[in-house]
């Protein structure tokens, strides 16, 4: 990720994208009525969330080079 700044806007679309994957999962859990379809949803936007953190540590990370 160094001082590319291409790189830099993928990862940015990337965490990005994440982040909206995530939300959608939420919403989508929320309006589910299936018990199984709530848990999975549940267990995605958790998964996803915890991703995007990874993502923006590895910019934080990245801009302290």
């Amino acid at each position: 990720m160094g001082g590319n700044g291409t790189c830099n806007e993928d990862t940015q679309a990337q965490l990005e994208k994440l982040h909206t994957d995530a939300a959608e999962c939420a919403l989508i859990r929320d309006l589910a009525t299936a018990p199984k379809k709530r848990e999975l949803f549940t267990r995605l936007a958790d998964h996803l969330t915890v991703l995007a953190s990874e993502v923006e540590r590895a910019i934080a990370d990245s801009m302290k080079r």
